[in-house]
């Protein structure tokens, strides 16, 4: 019997919200406001979500069954189809659409350099769960990717950070001014280097901050991150979201974090109301030793 799937978490101009699909009624999505209570349990097993592009989604064609653990909800056949023409691997060099070069911060001594495509309007650094940036310049993909390629070599400006060193800055982030002024820095560094293509337009230095949309003034350090695996429940009040994890109070009033990237695949049931949390409970990572892939 079909049943709706998770298929992860999705940035929209309304905030963030958890996507289903299911494969004869389509996609929906409910959305994670701070203060809502959030009930779950999971079913037998975790699938590959396919591949979907734009609206377009294609299921999984081996209906494969993913690993709780892993951080992606794809096989191996439809992620290689994803990257096969992708923007992220550089295998989809011809896009004709404008690019945004950015500099995000997400700690201190964690500022790193990226590209989005401009009609995004910063949904990728919500994605990401940046906590300020400000654009560097915008032109065409390659013109963006040359800078990030010209920063990371001139500067030292990194184009990935582990997961780890994000999560643990978020708890107690400094004042916006001091974030800006490291970013500010840093842009007039960028600006001043030889190198960067002619094609890119050079964007003022304007930062943009996260804490409202991330409502940052209600994450606490968190107690442990959750871990799924077949019939379990999570059960709590949402918190915050910042980029794919979700902060929850759960009934003993323990700061939980669920990493959504690790809930895709899985088909989900109501919890009942009164339901505690029996999915694994896991000491957080406060460093991690190598990158855990690119955000």
């Amino acid at each position: 019997m079909s049943q709706w799937r998770c298929v992860g978490l999705r940035w929209g101009r309304s905030g963030p919200a958890l996507a289903w699909h299911h494969p004869a009624h389509g996609d929906r999505t409910s959305p994670l406001s701070p203060g809502r209570p959030l009930g779950f349990t999971t079913g037998s097993g975790r699938w590959c979500v396919g591949v979907r592009r734009g609206a377009r989604h294609t299921p999984c064609p081996a209906g494969a069954e993913v690993s709780a653990s892993a951080v992606s909800a794809q096989c191996p056949d439809c992620a290689r189809l994803d990257r096969s023409y992708s923007v992220a691997a550089d295998t989809r060099t011809d896009d004709p659409r404008p690019y945004d070069a950015y500099l995000a911060w997400f700690g201190p001594d964690l500022i790193k350099v990226g590209i989005t495509a401009t009609e995004r309007e910063g949904a990728r650094l919500l994605e990401q769960a940046a906590l300020s940036y400000t654009l560097l310049g915008r032109g065409p993909l390659m013109a963006a990717r040359r800078a990030e390629a010209v920063l990371g070599a001139a500067l030292g400006v990194p184009d990935r950070f582990p997961y780890a060193a994000k999560r643990a800055a978020r708890e107690a982030p400094p004042p916006q001014w001091e974030r800006a002024a490291a970013l500010a820095a840093l842009h007039a560094r960028a600006c001043a280097l030889g190198g960067l293509p002619e094609s890119l337009t050079l964007c003022p230095c304007a930062p943009v901050h996260h804490d409202a949309v991330f409502h940052l003034d209600r994450v606490r350090p968190v107690h442990g991150v959750i871990r799924l695996a077949p019939g379990r429940t999570v059960a709590g009040q949402v918190e915050a979201v910042a980029g794919p994890d979700v902060h929850l109070t759960d009934s003993a009033d323990r700061a939980l974090l669920l990493d959504t990237r690790q809930l895709a695949g899985w088909p989900l049931a109501a919890a009942p109301a009164d339901a505690a949390t029996t999915a694994e409970v896991a000491a957080p990572v406060r460093e991690a030793a190598k990158p855990e892939g690119l955000f």
